[in-house]
């Protein structure tokens, strides 16, 4: 069996629509750094406050993806 290796890295998403969107928003950045993706997990979900009112969502995700 072959053995693989894996990174994680933490990102952080944003989207004034929904925690959806900000975490599409954080995986396509990562898209353009690295190959091979592999897992994305929600680790936190938050939202941005102006004058009580919520003006946007940020999702955080660890990513995983394979070394070579």
């Amino acid at each position: 069996m072959e053995k693989s290796v894996y990174k994680i890295i933490e990102v952080v998403g944003f989207s004034e629509i929904s925690w959806e969107e900000a975490a599409k928003a954080a995986v396509a950045a990562v898209d353009s750094s690295v190959r091979d993706m592999r897992v994305a997990e929600v680790v936190m979900m938050d939202m941005r406050l102006e004058d009580n009112r919520i003006v946007g969502y940020r999702t955080k995700l660890k990513v995983s993806f394979k070394l070579e």
